[in-house]
């Protein structure tokens, strides 16, 4: 039954495939926009077959065409499309996902909140990495705490992994933020897949 249903597989030839994870001898791939395989050398998924794959790169033959991607990379109809990095987070004990990054240039681990419009520091963080967020659009912003004072400010490279973004739109709060927020002014910049416990973000932009 297994071996019907591979062959069935390699009848529907795939018009994309981005690479989402490599290992030795195997790679993590999404075809056609779908939820990631896992391939060894020598499987074939949908006319995707993997020849050789380590950490840095997997060598395909898709449609009797030999590729090379690396991590992050991706081809549509046949054709090397412009690399998009990705970075795969893991869930903690409360199903919470953090990721450890940086912001203007300084380390920063965040924890990912797709309830908040931008990505949120304390003015503690803001004050130890030189942002005079006293420049920018003070408002009031509702937290559990109650309502605390908050400035909007632009953000001028936030990093997580190997995904860069710039000019992204943030908020400083004076109080009640115990860690910074990774919020949507940056995840909409993302594709956002979640397979259980793992949350994998592509940059689309």
């Amino acid at each position: 039954m297994i071996a019907a249903g591979g062959l069935a597989c390699t009848t529907a030839w795939a018009t994309s495939v981005s690479v989402v994870g490599l290992f030795k001898n195997k790679a993590i791939v999404s075809i056609d926009g779908g939820k990631p395989h896992t391939l060894s050398v020598g499987q074939t998924v949908q006319g995707v077959k993997l020849i050789g794959a380590d950490s840095s790169s997997a060598r395909f033959d898709v449609d009797g065409k030999r590729r090379t991607l690396g991590m992050g990379q991706s081809f549509a109809g046949g054709q090397m499309a412009a690399a998009r990095q990705s970075v795969s987070l893991t869930a903690d004990a409360r199903g919470h996902f953090s990721a450890n990054g940086s912001l203007n240039g300084y380390p920063m681990s965040f924890l990912v909140d797709t309830g908040a419009t931008a990505i949120a520091i304390s003015a503690a963080d803001a004050r130890r990495i030189g942002i005079d967020y006293t420049e920018g659009q003070a408002v009031n912003v509702g937290t559990a705490a109650g309502v605390v004072q908050a400035w909007r400010v632009k953000l001028s490279t936030v990093k997580v992994g190997g995904i860069t973004v710039h000019q992204v739109d943030g908020m400083v709060m004076e109080t009640g933020l115990n860690m910074p927020l990774l919020g949507m002014s940056f995840l909409n910049r993302m594709e956002m897949r979640r397979d259980g416990q793992t949350m994998t973000l592509t940059q689309r932009y």
